[in-house]
């Protein structure tokens, strides 16, 4: 593992697209996307930390990224940046957990959407719906399964070297499509 690196993440900022986004996040309407270039686990943490203070409740954030690329660091930085409750890990085996708010705040909902095959319909098992007006949910590998939840939502690509590579550098791509993102760029900043 790369030594942690004590400058912030380098950020590229693309214009906004009005009606479309990047062909690798796939054409969404009223989206805005961002790119933002993470060195390290400590680095995508943070990131995390700083997405938070930007998290409202009934806030859907979609993760997609492959196997060890960062989705869990990413919202264990959004648990610390929230003030949750427990340890947030990877909820694979276990599909959702419920992370309450220890600071008055939103609880953060995390699902592992990967063992799931069906749509939304095998989704409303898990109750998200109702979950989602007072909670920030934070779905992995949620692609082709949870938009339908909200017309507004945060989608995250997570992108890495693959191979035999001990490279930490990840490309994250958000793309906030609806209005609740259309100022994603100033919040973050």
């Amino acid at each position: 593992m790369e030594a942690p690196h004590n400058s912030p993440a380098a950020e590229t900022v693309s214009e906004p697209t009005g009606a479309t986004a990047p062909d690798a996040v796939g054409a969404v309407p009223e989206a805005v996307t961002m790119t933002l270039t993470v060195t390290s686990p400590e680095q995508m943490q943070d990131l995390g930390r700083r997405l938070a203070r930007v998290l409202a409740p009934g806030d859907l954030v979609m993760l997609t990224g492959e196997l060890g690329a960062g989705k869990t660091t990413l919202t264990r930085g959004l648990g610390e940046g929230l003030g949750v409750r427990g340890a947030v890990t990877s909820p694979t085996f276990v599909i959702a957990r419920v992370h309450p708010s220890l600071v008055q705040g939103p609880a953060l909902v995390h699902v592992d959407a990967y063992r799931l095959g069906g749509g939304l319909d095998e989704m409303e098992d898990l109750d998200l719906d109702v979950s989602l007006p007072e909670s920030v949910v934070v779905v992995e590998w949620g692609d082709g399964k949870v938009e339908g939840l909200a017309e507004d939502r945060l989608r995250i690509l997570i992108d890495r070297a693959t191979g035999d590579t001990d490279d930490e550098r990840r490309e994250v791509t958000l793309v906030g499509i609806g209005a609740r993102w259309a100022g994603l760029r100033e919040q973050l900043a």
